[in-house]
Protein backbone atom coordinates (compact mmCIF):
# COMPACT_ATOMS: atom_id res chain seq x y z
CA UNK A 1 0.00 0.00 0.00
CA UNK A 2 1.35 3.57 -0.90
CA UNK A 3 2.09 5.70 1.73
CA UNK A 4 0.76 9.17 1.42
CA UNK A 5 3.29 11.80 1.15
CA UNK A 6 3.32 13.60 4.54
CA UNK A 7 4.59 17.03 6.20
CA UNK A 8 5.72 17.28 9.17
CA UNK A 9 3.56 20.22 11.44
CA UNK A 10 5.69 23.20 13.61
CA UNK A 11 4.71 21.53 16.31
CA UNK A 12 5.76 18.47 15.96
CA UNK A 13 9.05 19.89 14.72
CA UNK A 14 9.77 22.15 17.54
CA UNK A 15 9.76 18.83 19.82
CA UNK A 16 12.51 17.32 18.24
CA UNK A 17 15.39 17.86 20.16
CA UNK A 18 17.68 14.64 19.16
CA UNK A 19 18.09 12.46 16.77
CA UNK A 20 16.38 9.60 18.71
CA UNK A 21 13.49 11.68 18.87
CA UNK A 22 13.46 11.84 14.75
CA UNK A 23 14.09 8.32 14.30
CA UNK A 24 10.84 7.73 16.68
CA UNK A 25 8.75 10.14 14.71
CA UNK A 26 9.88 8.94 11.52
CA UNK A 27 9.49 5.41 12.66
CA UNK A 28 5.85 6.06 13.78
CA UNK A 29 5.29 7.57 10.26
CA UNK A 30 5.89 4.31 8.51
CA UNK A 31 9.37 6.09 6.82
CA UNK A 32 11.89 3.61 5.62
CA UNK A 33 15.30 4.63 7.32
CA UNK A 34 17.46 1.60 5.61
CA UNK A 35 18.55 4.67 2.65
CA UNK A 36 18.74 7.41 4.59
CA UNK A 37 21.18 4.97 7.51
CA UNK A 38 23.20 3.92 3.83
CA UNK A 39 23.70 7.68 2.64
CA UNK A 40 25.16 8.58 6.02
CA UNK A 41 27.37 5.72 6.36
CA UNK A 42 28.35 6.25 2.83
CA UNK A 43 28.92 10.56 3.31
CA UNK A 44 30.80 9.31 6.85
CA UNK A 45 33.13 6.91 5.14
CA UNK A 46 34.01 8.53 2.15
CA UNK A 47 35.04 11.78 4.29
CA UNK A 48 37.19 9.81 6.37
CA UNK A 49 39.09 8.26 3.02
CA UNK A 50 39.03 11.44 1.33
CA UNK A 51 41.19 12.68 5.13
CA UNK A 52 43.26 9.55 4.28
CA UNK A 53 44.04 10.28 0.79
CA UNK A 54 45.30 13.28 1.46
CA UNK A 55 47.84 12.19 4.11
CA UNK A 56 48.68 9.62 1.34
CA UNK A 57 49.12 12.45 -1.33
CA UNK A 58 51.75 14.57 1.05
CA UNK A 59 53.71 11.47 1.66
CA UNK A 60 54.11 11.20 -2.36
CA UNK A 61 54.77 14.40 -2.73
CA UNK A 62 57.65 14.35 -0.42
CA UNK A 63 58.96 11.15 -1.63
CA UNK A 64 58.84 12.66 -5.31
CA UNK A 65 56.80 9.16 -6.22
CA UNK A 66 54.50 9.02 -9.42
CA UNK A 67 51.19 7.49 -9.68
CA UNK A 68 48.39 7.32 -12.41
CA UNK A 69 45.29 5.60 -11.88
CA UNK A 70 43.67 4.47 -14.90
CA UNK A 71 39.76 4.14 -14.45
CA UNK A 72 38.63 2.57 -17.52
CA UNK A 73 35.16 0.59 -17.64
CA UNK A 74 31.81 0.45 -20.17
CA UNK A 75 30.02 3.59 -20.30
CA UNK A 76 27.67 4.81 -17.42
CA UNK A 77 29.79 2.71 -15.05
CA UNK A 78 30.48 6.10 -13.01
CA UNK A 79 34.33 6.32 -13.81
CA UNK A 80 33.74 10.66 -13.45
CA UNK A 81 31.79 10.18 -10.67
CA UNK A 82 34.31 8.16 -8.51
CA UNK A 83 37.53 10.51 -9.67
CA UNK A 84 35.39 13.81 -8.48
CA UNK A 85 35.56 11.96 -4.69
CA UNK A 86 39.07 10.86 -5.12
CA UNK A 87 40.10 14.57 -5.95
CA UNK A 88 37.44 16.55 -3.79
CA UNK A 89 40.16 17.88 -1.16
CA UNK A 90 43.79 16.56 -3.13
CA UNK A 91 46.26 19.31 -3.32
CA UNK A 92 45.50 20.47 -7.06
CA UNK A 93 49.24 21.71 -7.67
CA UNK A 94 50.32 17.70 -7.21
CA UNK A 95 47.24 16.20 -8.67
CA UNK A 96 44.97 16.31 -11.77
CA UNK A 97 42.81 14.50 -13.79
CA UNK A 98 42.96 13.77 -17.80
CA UNK A 99 40.43 13.36 -19.94
CA UNK A 100 41.89 13.34 -23.54
CA UNK A 101 39.26 13.69 -26.39
CA UNK A 102 39.79 12.11 -29.77
CA UNK A 103 43.13 12.73 -31.53
CA UNK A 104 43.69 15.45 -33.95
CA UNK A 105 44.52 14.67 -37.26
CA UNK A 106 48.49 15.34 -36.55
CA UNK A 107 48.01 13.11 -33.43
CA UNK A 108 46.94 10.39 -35.55
CA UNK A 109 50.04 10.39 -37.53
CA UNK A 110 52.17 10.36 -34.44
CA UNK A 111 52.81 7.01 -32.14
CA UNK A 112 49.40 6.44 -30.42
CA UNK A 113 51.15 7.01 -27.02
CA UNK A 114 52.98 9.74 -27.27
CA UNK A 115 49.77 11.99 -26.43
CA UNK A 116 49.50 9.97 -22.89
CA UNK A 117 53.09 10.43 -22.21
CA UNK A 118 52.89 14.09 -22.30
CA UNK A 119 50.40 13.62 -19.45
CA UNK A 120 52.00 11.37 -16.99
CA UNK A 121 52.98 12.23 -13.62
CA UNK A 122 55.78 13.81 -12.61
CA UNK A 123 57.69 13.85 -9.25
CA UNK A 124 55.54 14.28 -6.43
CA UNK A 125 52.12 14.08 -8.85
CA UNK A 126 49.50 12.03 -8.92
CA UNK A 127 47.20 11.85 -12.38
CA UNK A 128 43.51 10.50 -12.58
CA UNK A 129 43.05 9.06 -16.55
CA UNK A 130 39.37 9.19 -17.14
CA UNK A 131 39.59 6.78 -19.75
CA UNK A 132 43.59 6.19 -20.75
CA UNK A 133 45.41 4.50 -24.04
CA UNK A 134 43.04 1.65 -23.39
CA UNK A 135 39.99 2.88 -25.56
CA UNK A 136 42.25 1.13 -28.37
CA UNK A 137 41.63 -1.86 -26.86
CA UNK A 138 37.93 -1.22 -26.96
CA UNK A 139 36.15 1.26 -28.13
CA UNK A 140 38.39 1.94 -30.99
CA UNK A 141 38.14 -1.32 -32.63
CA UNK A 142 34.44 -2.13 -31.82
CA UNK A 143 33.27 1.11 -33.53
CA UNK A 144 35.76 1.15 -36.42
CA UNK A 145 38.24 4.48 -34.71
CA UNK A 146 40.88 1.95 -35.94
CA UNK A 147 41.95 -1.08 -38.32
CA UNK A 148 42.89 -4.28 -37.00
CA UNK A 149 46.74 -3.80 -37.90
CA UNK A 150 46.92 -0.88 -34.89
CA UNK A 151 44.68 -2.76 -32.66
CA UNK A 152 47.04 -5.60 -32.74
CA UNK A 153 50.16 -3.47 -32.62
CA UNK A 154 48.42 -1.91 -29.42
CA UNK A 155 47.78 -4.97 -27.63
CA UNK A 156 51.41 -6.20 -28.42
CA UNK A 157 52.97 -3.22 -27.31
CA UNK A 158 51.15 -1.90 -24.31
CA UNK A 159 52.66 -4.77 -22.03
CA UNK A 160 56.11 -3.43 -22.77
CA UNK A 161 55.17 0.41 -22.69
CA UNK A 162 54.04 0.18 -19.35
CA UNK A 163 56.79 -2.17 -18.17
CA UNK A 164 58.90 0.32 -19.37
CA UNK A 165 57.20 3.37 -17.06
CA UNK A 166 57.24 0.64 -14.40
CA UNK A 167 61.19 -0.08 -14.67
CA UNK A 168 60.94 4.07 -14.33
CA UNK A 169 59.76 4.51 -11.15
CA UNK A 170 55.83 4.79 -11.98
CA UNK A 171 52.89 3.55 -10.04
CA UNK A 172 50.13 2.50 -12.40
CA UNK A 173 46.59 1.64 -10.61
CA UNK A 174 44.46 0.25 -13.81
CA UNK A 175 40.53 0.18 -12.40
CA UNK A 176 38.21 -1.57 -14.62
CA UNK A 177 34.57 -0.36 -13.69
CA UNK A 178 32.62 -3.61 -14.45
CA UNK A 179 28.87 -2.64 -14.54
CA UNK A 180 25.95 -4.69 -15.48
CA UNK A 181 23.31 -4.49 -18.79
CA UNK A 182 20.70 -3.47 -16.61
CA UNK A 183 21.85 -1.12 -14.52
CA UNK A 184 23.88 0.47 -17.71
CA UNK A 185 20.20 0.84 -19.51
CA UNK A 186 19.15 2.52 -16.08
CA UNK A 187 21.76 4.69 -15.74
CA UNK A 188 21.58 5.94 -19.89
CA UNK A 189 17.69 6.30 -19.49
CA UNK A 190 18.11 9.08 -16.18
CA UNK A 191 20.55 10.53 -18.30
CA UNK A 192 18.42 11.12 -20.95
CA UNK A 193 15.52 12.32 -19.00
CA UNK A 194 17.55 14.15 -16.77
CA UNK A 195 18.81 17.87 -18.28
CA UNK A 196 21.58 18.31 -16.15
CA UNK A 197 23.23 14.85 -17.40
CA UNK A 198 22.13 15.15 -20.79
CA UNK A 199 25.71 16.37 -22.13
CA UNK A 200 27.00 12.65 -20.76
CA UNK A 201 24.82 11.34 -23.79
CA UNK A 202 27.16 10.60 -26.83
CA UNK A 203 26.36 9.06 -30.16
CA UNK A 204 29.19 6.31 -28.95
CA UNK A 205 27.18 5.59 -26.02
CA UNK A 206 24.16 5.21 -27.46
CA UNK A 207 25.98 2.85 -29.95
CA UNK A 208 27.65 1.05 -27.55
CA UNK A 209 24.02 0.00 -25.99
CA UNK A 210 23.74 -2.17 -29.25
CA UNK A 211 27.06 -3.80 -29.27
CA UNK A 212 27.29 -5.25 -25.60
CA UNK A 213 28.59 -8.62 -26.76
CA UNK A 214 31.04 -7.14 -29.32
CA UNK A 215 32.25 -4.72 -26.09
CA UNK A 216 32.53 -8.42 -23.97
CA UNK A 217 34.80 -9.87 -26.24
CA UNK A 218 37.04 -7.02 -26.80
CA UNK A 219 37.56 -6.59 -22.55
CA UNK A 220 38.06 -10.15 -22.72
CA UNK A 221 40.74 -10.07 -25.06
CA UNK A 222 42.05 -6.76 -23.31
CA UNK A 223 42.28 -8.43 -19.98
CA UNK A 224 43.97 -11.77 -21.16
CA UNK A 225 47.28 -9.83 -22.71
CA UNK A 226 47.47 -6.58 -20.92
CA UNK A 227 47.36 -7.88 -17.08
CA UNK A 228 50.60 -8.50 -15.84
CA UNK A 229 52.37 -8.70 -12.09
CA UNK A 230 53.84 -5.18 -12.62
CA UNK A 231 50.30 -3.85 -14.02
CA UNK A 232 47.21 -6.00 -13.00
CA UNK A 233 43.84 -4.96 -13.46
CA UNK A 234 42.10 -4.09 -10.36
CA UNK A 235 38.01 -5.34 -11.32
CA UNK A 236 35.63 -2.85 -9.43
CA UNK A 237 31.66 -3.78 -9.38
CA UNK A 238 29.75 -0.69 -9.84
CA UNK A 239 26.37 -1.40 -9.85
CA UNK A 240 26.26 0.37 -6.20
CA UNK A 241 28.24 3.82 -7.14
CA UNK A 242 28.58 4.75 -3.58
CA UNK A 243 30.40 0.87 -3.06
CA UNK A 244 32.49 1.25 -6.28
CA UNK A 245 33.47 4.87 -4.73
CA UNK A 246 34.67 3.73 -1.18
CA UNK A 247 36.05 0.37 -2.35
CA UNK A 248 38.20 1.64 -5.10
CA UNK A 249 39.86 4.87 -2.50
CA UNK A 250 40.23 1.59 -0.13
CA UNK A 251 42.45 -0.08 -2.71
CA UNK A 252 44.37 2.65 -3.78
CA UNK A 253 45.14 3.30 0.18
CA UNK A 254 46.13 -0.62 0.59
CA UNK A 255 48.53 -0.04 -1.69
CA UNK A 256 50.81 2.83 -0.20
CA UNK A 257 52.14 2.86 3.02
CA UNK A 258 52.18 6.20 3.91
CA UNK A 259 52.68 7.74 7.34
CA UNK A 260 49.53 8.14 9.83
CA UNK A 261 48.09 5.19 7.95
CA UNK A 262 46.98 3.23 11.19
CA UNK A 263 45.57 6.00 12.74
CA UNK A 264 42.54 5.73 10.07
CA UNK A 265 39.45 6.43 12.35
CA UNK A 266 37.71 3.61 9.35
CA UNK A 267 38.83 0.02 7.26
CA UNK A 268 41.27 0.76 4.64
CA UNK A 269 41.22 -3.04 3.35
CA UNK A 270 38.87 -3.04 -0.02
CA UNK A 271 35.69 -5.64 0.33
CA UNK A 272 36.58 -8.58 -1.92
CA UNK A 273 33.13 -8.89 -3.03
CA UNK A 274 33.26 -5.57 -5.07
CA UNK A 275 37.26 -5.57 -5.59
CA UNK A 276 39.09 -8.22 -7.04
CA UNK A 277 41.90 -8.83 -9.66
CA UNK A 278 41.62 -10.43 -12.78
CA UNK A 279 41.56 -13.97 -13.23
CA UNK A 280 42.49 -15.16 -16.10
CA UNK A 281 40.81 -18.61 -15.89
CA UNK A 282 37.44 -16.24 -15.53
CA UNK A 283 37.96 -15.66 -19.31
CA UNK A 284 39.38 -17.97 -21.49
Amino acid sequence: MAIEPFLFSNEEIAKISNRVELEHLLFERMVHLTPVYDRIRYETDLELLQIELLKMQNWITQQGMRVAVLFEGRDAAGKGGAIRRFMRYLNPRAAKAVALGKPSDIEKGHWYFRRHVKELPNRGEMVFFDRSWYNRAVVEPVMGFCTPEEYERFLQQVPEFEHMLYEDGVKIIKFWFDISKEEQEKRFQARMTNPLKQWKISPVDLASREKWDDYTRHIREMFIKTHTEFSPWIIINTDSKMEARLESIRYLLSRFNYPGKEQAQTILSPDPNVVHRFYRSMYI
